[in-house]
């Protein structure tokens, strides 16, 4: 037992309920979150099997995926059957098996990985599971979260437990510059993109993998979520980054951390689901929980299957030109070459990409223009990416040619960025503001792409048809998306003027 342990064997080791000999580790599960599309089968599998849900309080569903951002009236009346039945049977399964919902007029709905932070029941320590591939967010805070399909989705509801065969370890370090200061215009997103395409897209798979050096320890919460929301695009099972002072600050208040009274957790308090007063938090039991979790970090000697350290000075602001996060390249470059050692496969994957995409190798990435900015997504839709972008477009206008929307991550930064007025700010410029949802990230609701429509998102996936059919998907970051909707082609945010115009 005093042998250096990673932060990954210390989370796996203290949830373990069972480990077999040749069969897979029994998990126990702190929290399932759950939406409106991966649920309904499973909660039908519990009726046939007549069983209830094991720990409803251990549950937390939202609407997000499906639900229209238009208007309020539209998410009401949600007009495509097929997503109207989806949002109409988890309200039935979360009023008959007893689990809290954020329906779409809860001042606490939001897409289900930023609302899990949001609302402080996202903690180190924790293991998370939810049917969504990009549950990763969560690891954050230093909880070990994957994302799990139906079945075992039914199986958490059932017994709040998971079989899981214990992935590898792969630690990922970025170093900075003076205190982890990373270069100008460069971001998280950045950071991640630049890691898929050094890797690949099957870098990391069958790993966890715990991002550390000064550049992360430097990153806000919010740019450690992105960091993480993005890991399963390099293949990786999730990603961590232990917690810290940042972490506690960000967690210190929130509706259900530790130290909150049942009292101040009500849905419909006036003040919304962000930061409580201090009179509302017993300092003595968050107190005890900062100091288990300060215990939450990779020992000195510790070791792992793979270990990796690539320098922030290298990665600037960046783009993906492809299907593919991985197919990424600098904004001050072009459209990459094919390589000559590539094998057959990867060579046709490569024309395949330049012909969905429609560009040509060698055209500068900043000569390609675009037709539609998404801000938003889980990967991007927090309010440190809105107040980014708004510095951006302050005192700029839309171009002409392009259909440019914000959608809120959550109704709290929705009502966050009013009171800070940074939907003046979009709406000035010719910005859709929008309700909060999942939106054109992917093509489950009424924000898609028309066919041959190229987009610069926020995103987590650039698959083709991921944001419509024949929609073309470029990711990038919050202030370069809103650079290329003044500009109307992909712009250098390291040479934008930041001076408000009059």
């Amino acid at each position: 037992m005093n042998q250096p342990r990673t932060l990954f064997e210390k989370v796996w080791q203290s949830h373990l309920v069972a480990e077999p000999a040749g069969e897979p580790a029994l998990l126990y599960i702190d929290l399932h979150l759950v939406h409106e599309v991966t649920s309904p089968q499973a909660f039908d599998g519990l009726r046939l099997a007549d069983r209830k849900v094991r720990r409803p309080d251990r549950t937390v569903a939202t609407v997000d995926h499906n639900v229209p951002t238009t208007s309020i009236a539209d998410r009401l009346h949600i007009v495509d059957q097929t997503s109207s039945r989806q949002v109409e049977a988890l309200r039935r399964n979360c009023a008959e098996f007893g689990i809290e919902l954020f329906d779409v007029q809860s001042p606490s709905q939001g897409i289900v990985h930023i609302i899990g932070p949001e609302l402080g029941f996202t903690k180190p320590g924790m293991t998370i599971v939810c049917g969504d591939s990009h549950t990763s967010t969560h690891g954050a805070f230093g909880a070990l979260a994957f994302g799990i399909g139906t079945s075992e989705a039914e199986h958490v509801l059932a017994t709040q437990t998971l079989p899981q065969s214990k992935p590898q370890t792969f630690r990922i370090n970025i170093d900075g510059g003076v205190e982890g200061a990373l270069p100008t215009g460069v971001t998280a997103k950045d950071i991640i993109l630049h890691i898929i395409g050094h890797i690949g897209t099957a870098g990391a798979t069958g790993c966890v993998v715990e991002y550390a050096g000064s550049a992360i320890r430097a990153l806000s919460m919010e740019g450690r979520m992105t960091l993480c929301n993005m890991s399963i695009e390099a293949g990786a099972r999730a990603g961590l980054i232990a917690p810290d002072a940042i972490t506690f600050a960000y967690l210190k208040g929130r509706r259900f951390s530790p130290g909150t009274t049942p009292e101040s957790r009500h849905p419909e308090r006036s003040e919304g689901p962000l930061y409580l007063s201090s009179s509302e938090v017993d300092e003595s039991l968050w107190n005890q929980a900062v100091t288990h979790w300060r215990s939450l970090v990779t020992d000195p000697g510790a070791t792992f299957d793979r270990e990796l350290t690539l320098n922030a000075a290298d990665i600037t602001p960046t783009v993906s030109w492809g299907t593919s996060p991985g197919m990424v390249t600098g904004i001050n470059s072009t459209v990459p070459l094919a390589d000559p050692n590539a094998s057959e496969a990867d060579r046709k994957a490569f024309d395949r990409a330049l012909e969905y995409m429609g560009l040509t190798a060698g055209q500068p990435i900043e000569k390609i223009a675009i037709d539609c900015v998404f801000i938003g997504s889980c990967t991007n839709g927090r309010i440190e990416d809105l107040r980014a972008a708004a510095a951006v477009v302050r005192g700029y206008h839309v171009a002409t040619t392009v259909r440019a929307m914000v959608v809120p991550g959550s109704q709290a930064v929705k009502a966050q960025a009013e009171s800070e007025g940074l939907d003046r700010i979009f709406t000035d410029a010719s910005f859709e503001w929008r309700e909060p949802g999942c939106s054109m990230c992917l093509a489950m609701n009424p924000d898609i792409l028309q066919p041959g429509e190229r987009c610069a998102s926020t995103s987590n996936r650039n698959f083709e048809g991921r944001q419509g059919r024949a929609g073309r998907t470029h990711l990038v970051s919050p202030q370069m998306a809103a650079a290329a909707a003044i500009t109307g082609h992909f712009t250098d945010i390291r040479t934008w003027n930041f001076k408000e115009k009059s």
